[in-house]
């Protein structure tokens, strides 16, 4: 059974920096497309960043220079690092994983960020 677990949401300061990370199993990690997305209030779900198998990047633009997505395939991991938050960056984010090949993709039950003074 796959699973993907979310952790490290929570209250920051505008400006301040979280670190989101997911933790995979029951699947082969290294040949999954990796992402991170986040729905705001009242809004639809939306991409943050991608990793591919191979290591690419892919970020919205409204997180481009802020935000750092990153996986590590021996732990099976991937991680979110946000910097210079903003309000508008509120949201539930969730961890997804996807094989376009196999035709599957998985996601996480989301992790809250909110970013107010």
């Amino acid at each position: 059974q796959v699973q993907l677990v979310e952790s490290g949401g929570g209250l920051v300061q505008p400006g301040g920096s979280l670190r989101l990370s997911c933790a995979a199993s029951g699947m082969i990690f290294s040949i999954y497309t990796m992402g991170w997305y986040r729905q705001a209030p009242g809004k639809q779900r939306e991409l943050v960043a991608i990793v591919t198998s191979g290591g690419s990047t892919n970020y919205a633009d409204s997180v481009k220079g802020r935000f750092t997505i990153s996986r590590d395939n021996a732990k099976n991991t991937v991680d979110l690092q946000m910097n210079s938050l903003k309000p508008e960056d509120t949201a539930v984010y969730y961890c997804n994983s996807r094989n376009a090949r196999l035709q599957t993709e998985y996601w996480g039950q989301g992790t809250q960020v909110t970013v107010s003074s």
